[in-house]
């Protein structure tokens, strides 16, 4: 059963049972007596037409990658260069983003939960589909009307053949209407596990939408990093091509170079120079994209920033076996939603096209004072009975049938493509972790070996054993690979956080809950069938 917890989504726990005594109460006896007969009356019509849903099976394999086992990843002696290891079937924590340890990030996230509108709207959505699921659920119960009216009227008895004067009264009329349509064949049950469905599948749109919060959070944390690592790299680059440039400036003084090449150094000096406004407005728009993540402006700054070396790789990843990220990965149980409301929306076509039989009951009084209402002399009442069967309706009933049927096609085909997605961000996720753990490796062995090279070359030019040549191409190599080393270091951190947005984020395991604002005891009400119906109060006045 799911219960719903507060505003960022639901948890599964037991079932509420039928509807309380005291939400009885609220109809009075006759409320009562109405919800007993609708339950007896639902019973002739226990078995619903159309296909009863089924829960697609998990995907066969036990793995992501032809290989049984993953290996380690590969180790290098930098900041975000540690081995990690795959454990499989091991669960994620539901503030998966802690394992970074950066309390910048958790302010971050916890900001982006508090204040992102796409969340809220996710949450609005799904407290209107549960309205919808309430409004449907009704339509089992008979519907109960009162009327009253008041009418002044004078008439001739010549209009009767009679002698006399008009004569002029009141009348004075109240009356309760009871209608009721029983579902006998299960089509508005149908409707209502369409929408219990529907319920369900905003309810993982907003999980789905937490997740994709979240882990963008982190991400543009990382590449804001990144860019912060890259800038504050060139910027040590263009002092050592600065300190380069005077270097060849004394050795042009006295000979030992020519102007070709103090105009190549400063060349190089400015062309590392213009290469830095561009990483700066990468970080800026970088530094925008989180701030409207989070919910602020691009006119409020923030002062405390994240760097690559306060981030924490953790060197245990989980993996989870493929017959649980079916059930962990908030798309796939959306899709698995929509093809429940589908398959439940053939039930109602084909309801449509068998007979309909709405009882109908009145009982009031009629008086000619108002005194006189409800005294035994006036009282008023009526039965009915009717029924309708379908026969020709220019074949729209039959084409509505067939096009839910299509409908279902397409959401099972759409459920099979939303699986096959998560099993290739899984398999991807992996060999990224993999490879770019190798890959930073060896850039820390490129970024040793160009600063070594470029330490001599330099040694060697101002003793005039190299040319500058040497010595430039020498800087290139350098400058390169430092960048490249940031780089390498930021994709292992966002890597890690695409497995676990991969994985399903651990939606699962939050404590990070709000309360619901219309219930501080969440129920579930169990309709006539067997789809859970979840409830809350009406709001305090």
């Amino acid at each position: 059963m799911l219960k719903w917890v507060g505003q960022v989504g639901w948890r599964y726990g037991p079932p509420g049972g039928a509807l309380r005594a005291k939400s009885l109460a609220r109809f009075g006896v006759f409320g009562q007596r109405a919800v007993m007969i609708a339950a007896a009356l639902s019973l002739l019509g226990a078995c619903a037409v159309g296909p009863d849903f089924a829960v697609p099976p998990a995907p066969p394999g036990s793995g992501y990658t032809p290989e049984a086992h993953l290996a380690p990843t590969a180790s290098a002696d930098v900041p975000g260069g540690a081995t990690q290891r795959f454990v499989m079937g091991r669960d994620i924590p539901g503030e998966w983003w802690k394992v970074f340890h950066s309390k910048a990030i958790d302010a971050l996230v916890t900001e982006a939960i508090h204040a992102n509108p796409n969340l809220q709207a996710a949450q609005a959505a799904l407290w209107q589909a549960k309205e919808n699921l309430y409004a449907a659920g009704g339509k089992l119960l008979p519907s109960l009307d009162a009327n009253g009216s008041y009418t002044r009227e004078a008439f001739s008895p010549a209009e009767f053949g009679q002698p006399g004067p008009p004569q002029i009264f009141s009348l004075f009329q109240a009356t309760v209407n009871v209608s009721y349509t029983p579902d006998v064949f299960g089509g508005q049950r149908r409707q209502i596990e369409s929408n219990a469905a529907l319920a369900e599948y905003q309810r993982f749109e907003l999980e789905a939408t937490y997740l994709t919060l979240t882990s963008n959070v982190v991400t543009a944390a990382v590449q804001e990093a990144s860019l912060r690592g890259q800038i504050e790299a060139t910027q040590e680059i263009i002092k050592a091509e600065s300190d380069q440039l005077e270097v060849v400036r004394n050795q042009f003084q006295v000979g030992a170079a020519n102007r070709a090449d103090v105009l190549t150094q400063e060349s190089e000096v400015a062309t590392t120079q213009a290469t830095l406004p561009p990483l700066e407005k990468q970080l800026e728009q970088q530094h925008h994209v989180l701030l409207a993540l989070i919910g602020h402006f691009p006119s409020e700054e923030r002062r405390e920033h994240v760097t690559l070396a306060s981030l924490h790789l953790p060197a245990n990843l989980p993996v989870s076996l493929p017959s649980q990220v079916v059930e962990q990965r908030p798309d796939i149980r959306a899709a698995q939603s929509q093809l429940h409301s589908a398959s439940a929306l053939v039930g109602v076509a084909v309801a449509n096209r068998l007979p309909q039989i709405p009882l109908t009951a009145s009982y009031g009084s009629a008086a000619l004072t108002a005194a006189q209402l409800f005294t035994p002399a006036t009282a008023i009442w009526s039965v009915a009975a009717s029924g309708t069967q379908p026969i020709f309706h220019g074949f729209t009933l039959l084409h509505q049938e067939r096009a839910a049927r299509a409908a279902f096609e397409q959401a099972d085909a759409q459920y099979r493509n939303t699986v096959l997605t998560a099993f290739q961000n899984v398999a991807d996720a992996l060999r990224a972790l993999q490879l770019d753990a190798a890959t930073l490796k060896a850039q820390q062995r490129a970024v040793k070996a160009a600063s070594d090279t470029f330490d001599l070359t330099r040694g060697q030019y101002r003793l005039g054993a190299i040319t500058y040549i040497t010595l430039l191409n020498a800087e290139r190599t350098y400058q390169q690979a430092r960048l490249a080393l940031v780089q390498a270091q930021a994709a292992r951190f966002a890597d890690t956080a695409a497995l676990f947005a991969a994985l399903g984020g651990g939606w699962w395991n939050r404590v990070d809950v709000l309360p619901d604002p219309y219930s501080p005891e969440p129920q579930i009400v169990q309709a006539a069938t067997d789809t859970p119906l979840p409830t809350r109060p009406e709001p305090s006045q």
